[in-house]
């Protein structure tokens, strides 16, 4: 694989592309819950009282992601909410229903951040003429994720994204690296992936026969890197790395300017 040239980049989104942190989940998820319920007080729909309505959403967004690990599957949060909200009787439009998940997702995004020369970097990477692409397991849907990526102003450089509540499968199951491979037009050896997780983007990548790149986090601090596998603690150091990989790409260290 080490004669084969990158065509393209995948990458993971969480603790990859954009950073969360460690962050107190039950703090998150109520301030989702009270967003959510004003929001739905404020359109006169027949919410019962904000107590059960918090522990309602909660004890069954976990029972949802209890049966994910089993099953191996990812849930979509907006089909979700809609079942729960279509059974109390709520009526919202689609782009009502969108805001609706945006709002349970919204205090998390706000807690995240990203390289600050994170555009740069992705603009070289273009620039030398390689495709990017996302692979996420999620559960949120596509909406909010792609809402967040705008506001971050790095949409722009990904118009393959393929989040695993959308899939029957997720990482590490190579089919959803093939697929995304599929989509770009790109043969998957000539394919950089980029992630934080070794079990889930490191394994799946190079069981895919992909090149892998492992992204220093706290998902995997003292951890020894796979074999096979590169390390960078930075995006930014990808232009450098894929010029190492193939050679004199010397459009690497030009475009953008």
């Amino acid at each position: 694989m080490g004669q084969k040239k990158i065509e393209a980049i995948l990458f993971d989104l969480g603790e990859t592309l954009v950073n969360f942190g460690k962050f107190n989940r039950g703090t998150v998820f109520k301030e989702a819950g009270r967003r959510s319920y004003s929001f739905l007080k404020k359109l006169k729909q027949p919410v019962e009282g904000f107590r059960k309505y918090f522990w309602r959403n909660m004890l069954g967004l976990r029972l949802r992601y209890y049966i994910s690990l089993i099953t191996g599957k990812d849930f979509d949060s907006l089909k979700l909410l809609e079942k729960y909200g279509t059974l109390k009787g709520f009526k919202l439009s689609p782009g009502q229903w969108q805001e609706l998940n945006w709002l349970w997702y919204e205090p998390l995004r706000q807690r995240s951040w990203t390289e600050p020369d994170l555009a740069d970097t992705l603009n070289k990477l273009t620039g030398a003429g390689l495709a990017l692409g996302i692979i996420s397991n999620t559960f949120v849907n596509s909406s909010a994720l792609d809402r967040h990526l705008a506001e971050e102003g790095l949409i722009r450089f990904f118009r393959t994204r393929l989040y695993s509540c959308d899939f029957g499968f997720r990482k590490p199951d190579k089919r959803i690296f093939l697929e995304a491979a599929r989509q770009l037009g790109t043969r998957p050896d000539n394919i950089m992936y980029v992630g934080d997780r070794i079990n889930k983007d490191i394994k799946g990548a190079l069981r895919a026969g992909m090149y892998a790149v492992l992204k220093n986090a706290y998902t995997n601090a003292g951890k020894k890197t796979p074999a096979g596998t590169e390390r960078i603690e930075q995006i930014s150091q990808l232009p450098a790395l894929v010029e190492k990989i193939n050679g004199d790409l010397s459009t690497l260290n030009t475009s953008g300017e």
